[in-house]
């Protein structure tokens, strides 16, 4: 299966906004109702590829499952990291496109930026997730204990993370925009 990552088109906005207003679309991350703008505005403002954060939007084909984002962090305020996220409608989960994306964008960030670690975060009883970070060349370092408010309490997470040199997944097509590469990485002629 091919899954490709690109950017934010504007036809892609309105799955955006459901993402923002629909209880449940996105499983546990459900956060309560947020401003159903928002999505707008960020669009117009940079198409959601900021210094700091960004989304693309995974594709198969002619469908668009969901998106993928990152944003940065610090430990100690001068070494950078991304942590990195996935949202997928209810229909395309469990279809192995998750753990494609989130390798894709893996793959995309240390290409294209000088950082050394990503990371992400899930929930312990997120046992698809936690696979798929996997099965993406994550290692789970550790519990978060009373990381997030969710559903009227504080909660523990699961931290995974995968380094620069960490070896990552056979993906079988090719580069982010879909390129093909041949053995070793390098784009192909055919």
């Amino acid at each position: 299966m091919d899954v490709l990552l690109g950017p934010v088109r504007e036809d892609d906005v309105a799955l955006l906004q459901r993402f923002v207003v629909e209880p449940g679309l996105i499983g546990l991350d459900w956060n309560g109702f947020r401003d159903a703008q928002a999505p707008v505005r960020r669009f117009a403002e940079d198409g959601f590829l900021g210094a700091e954060d960004g989304r693309l939007m995974v594709r198969t084909g002619a469908e668009t499952p969901g998106l993928v984002s990152w944003r940065s962090g610090s430990f100690d305020g001068r070494t950078k990291y991304w942590e990195i996220g996935i949202a997928l409608l209810p229909e395309y989960r469990g279809r192995g496109i998750g753990w494609r994306a989130q390798a894709l964008l893996t793959a995309y960030l240390f290409e294209h930026t000088q950082v050394q670690r990503i990371q992400a975060a899930t929930h312990p009883e997120n046992l698809a997730e936690q696979k798929s970070l996997e099965k993406a060349g994550f290692r789970l370092e550790g519990v978060i204990r009373g990381c997030e408010f969710r559903a009227g309490r504080l909660r523990d997470g699961y931290l995974y993370s995968r380094l620069r040199d960490d070896p990552g997944p056979e993906l079988g097509n090719g580069s982010v925009t879909g390129m093909a590469t041949d053995t070793v990485g390098e784009p192909s002629a055919h």
